[in-house]
């Protein structure tokens, strides 16, 4: 008899053989095997805590943090030791739960760790110590995982953002961050979040998604991905708007593996997270306030020193303050090609949003000159968006065709229309060209790049 079970009291009741769940519920760590008792499960976080402290301190200095390998090694043979020196009886599977238990707690991110080796989860949002929700196939989903209390999520906070150099403690409550994938993350902590420490993680694709996926989800049509091919080539400026979760950065990624190998190319982001395949990328990432409140350097310093780097393509992550006219600027002055990211729902909006974050550059512009900015440097919207059934599309393409007045015309060039919703709850709709031709496919022709006159005005309706 293990001594869980010895220690629990009475035996426990059987337990029915495992039947198939989801797989948040499946990998969460809230059930012993063979034990469905409160009493048992106590004594299981007592003797973990017990185990793991002694562990800890057993460990001292001995990890290596560039080894994951050798340091799971490591800590594996001193907790065989700890168990066989304190005679310590466990079954195999309450042995190796209680192992992979403290091992995500010590070289991992804890309880949360099988959630990021779950391909299916696409979003994982911690709020406080009890509450874990997970993203699969764009719903949410509540998960039996759990932390111990506040501390115990704010260690693996601290693991998370300690080796990026950022901090995060009350004077400065909120970061964003990222993972050794890729993966972006929030974190904001007491006294802002008031169910607890709060995490955000949306986690990046190990396989990187390209265009043809794109078109196999549905997310575009294969006439939309060879205009968008054919922009990019051309060098003209993209901006990608929509909300947030919509997948503009996936979109940003996978029109930017058109770039030819044979450019130079600059990303600027807030937390590193562009996955470009091209060789010649220098990536830039800004850099928070230290403690004094000094050596901030902001996304609107980086456009600026990276015009000074030679670029033939800039790659903003997201414009979201004064940086996205110095980006304007670079667009009308010789930098074609190059993208952005925005919030906004539709590309007329996307104007109107890009309007004010140029007035958050503190010039004293008139509208009227900020919009010519606009009409001249942008080329091409895309509007991606996440429907209510949880697919994301993207539901326009559009070009910017000048000025009328005091206005910036757009005109569509490809849109989504929904026709319906099936049993399964599913939108249905239709990709399809509006029948207008763009005013810049001299530039495309200017690149030698042809497209069939029947990819703008083709009755063929592409449904998903």
């Amino acid at each position: 008899m293990s001594l869980l079970k010895r220690i629990g009291g009475a035996a426990p009741t059987p337990v029915e053989p495992a039947v198939s769940r989801s797989p948040a519920r499946t990998e969460a760590p809230a059930r012993l095997p063979g034990t469905a008792t409160p009493g048992a499960e106590d004594t299981f976080r007592e003797l973990r805590a017990r185990v793991q402290d002694r562990l800890i301190n057993e460990l001292s200095s001995q990890l290596d943090p560039n080894n994951p390998a050798k340091v799971r090694k490591q800590v594996e043979e001193i907790f065989n030791s700890i168990l066989d020196g304190e005679s310590i009886v466990l079954s195999r599977a309450e042995r190796q739960r209680l192992f992979e238990s403290i091992a995500a707690d010590i070289i991992g991110l804890g309880p949360i760790e099988p959630l990021l080796a779950d391909e299916d989860v696409s979003e994982i949002m911690v709020n406080g110590p009890k509450q874990v929700y997970i993203e699969k196939k764009g719903k949410l989903i509540k998960t039996d995982i759990t932390f111990a209390d506040d501390e115990h999520v704010m260690r693996i906070i601290d693991r998370i953002v300690a080796p990026l150099g950022r901090r995060v403690d009350e004077s400065s409550p909120m970061v964003d961050a990222r993972l050794k994938d890729g993966s972006r993350v929030n974190v904001v902590i007491r006294p802002l979040a008031l169910n607890g420490p709060t995490i955000t993680i949306r986690k990046f694709r190990k396989d990187k998604l390209t265009v043809q996926d794109l078109v196999r989800f549905g997310s575009m049509s294969q006439d939309m991905a060879d205009f968008l091919a054919a922009c990019v080539k051309a060098r003209l400026n993209i901006v990608v708007a929509g909300g947030t979760g919509s997948g503009k950065t996936t979109l940003l990624n996978v029109l930017s593996s058109f770039i030819p190998e044979d450019e130079r190319i600059i990303t600027v982001e807030n937390a590193a997270e562009l996955q470009l395949r091209q060789d010649h990328v220098v990536t830039l990432e800004s850099r928070p306030p230290n403690v004094e409140g000094k050596g901030e350097i902001t996304i609107r310093d980086l456009v600026i020193n990276c015009l000074r780097m030679r670029p033939e393509r800039i790659i903003v992550g997201e414009c979201r303050g004064g940086e996205t006219l110095d980006m304007l600027q670079a667009m009308n002055t010789g930098h074609d090609g190059s993208m952005t990211t925005i919030h906004a729902n539709t590309p007329r909006d996307a104007v109107s949003r890009i309007e004010t974050m140029c007035l958050m550059a503190g010039m004293d512009l008139p509208a009227r000159a900020i919009r010519e900015q606009i009409a001249s440097a942008i080329h091409v919207f895309v509007q991606q968006s996440r429907l209510k059934d949880g697919s994301r599309k993207v539901t326009q393409i559009t070009e910017v065709s000048g000025m009328e007045g005091d206005v910036v015309v757009l005109q569509d060039i490809f849109v989504f229309e929904q026709t319906g919703i099936d049993e399964k709850g599913k939108i249905v709709g239709q990709l399809r060209p509006t029948g207008v031709r763009p005013r810049f496919l001299e530039k495309f022709e200017a690149q030698n790049i042809f497209l069939p006159p029947t990819i703008f005005g083709s009755s063929e309706r592409f449904s998903f």
